[in-house]
């Protein structure tokens, strides 16, 4: 009988020992199952956040690179703009240089005997001056008066026309045109390249002239094309 119960009690001993051992190893690895728990958690976060940070700055760094190309852009075109933007300062005459100002030439009077008699003005550049005769018509007058101006008959005519160093224009006056005793007497006649030109030549003749409606032919290079003729 006694050695039947103290079986028993090392069997229930035994089962005791048996059941401390599993709730020690059930506790011991409830830890370990936390921090499993937590490590397959932790990778998905860093992710998550990895995600979001390489989102945030690809979002950012497209914006600001098209911003730099805009500027580029802009700024490029306002360059070109402003190189495409020229001002000639010439009057539109760029390519073949200044005009010839009226101060700018010497002048000789001949009288000629063709034609019933004419004067023929011969315009030359001054030492040093390389010019343009781009009116094609001097403006010729004698005296102050209305009835003194040369009326343009349209003879010869190159425009323009260069002068420099000994390259010479003609340029042909008839004095009188009329087959009347009328007319007014002068010893000088006034010529300029320009209408308005301010520095206006008062050449001195080679003989009085006798001047009604008088005419002007156009510059020429050919002395031959300034012999005026009223056809």
């Amino acid at each position: 009988m006694r050695s039947r119960l103290a079986a028993r009690s090392a069997r229930l001993v035994l089962a005791a020992v048996a059941v401390t051992a599993l709730a020690a190893t059930t506790t011991a690895c409830d830890p370990d199952d936390v921090a499993d728990a937590g490590s397959s958690t932790a990778p998905s976060a860093v992710a998550s956040a990895g995600s979001g940070g390489s989102d945030s700055s690809s979002s950012d760094s497209p914006s600001t690179s098209g911003s730099s190309t805009g500027g580029s852009s802009t700024g490029g075109s306002k360059s070109s703009g402003s190189t495409d933007k020229t001002d000639s300062g010439d009057g539109g005459k760029s390519g073949y240089g200044q005009s010839c100002g009226t101060n700018d030439l010497d002048f000789t009077v001949t009288s000629e005997s063709q034609a019933g008699g004419y004067y023929l003005v011969t315009a030359k550049a001054k030492s040093g001056i390389t010019c343009y005769l781009d009116i094609n018509t001097p403006s010729v007058s004698f005296g102050s008066g209305a009835d003194g101006v040369a009326s343009p008959v349209g003879q010869g005519g190159e425009d323009p026309i260069k002068l420099t160093g000994s390259t010479v224009a003609y340029t042909g006056i008839n004095p009188k045109t009329t087959n009347s005793n009328a007319g007014k007497e002068f010893e000088n006649v006034i010529i300029a390249t320009t209408d308005d030109d301010p520095n206006p030549a008062e050449l001195k003749l080679p003989d009085t002239a006798n001047v009604d409606k008088p005419i002007v032919t156009n510059w020429a290079t050919n002395r031959a094309e300034a012999v005026p003729v009223i056809v």
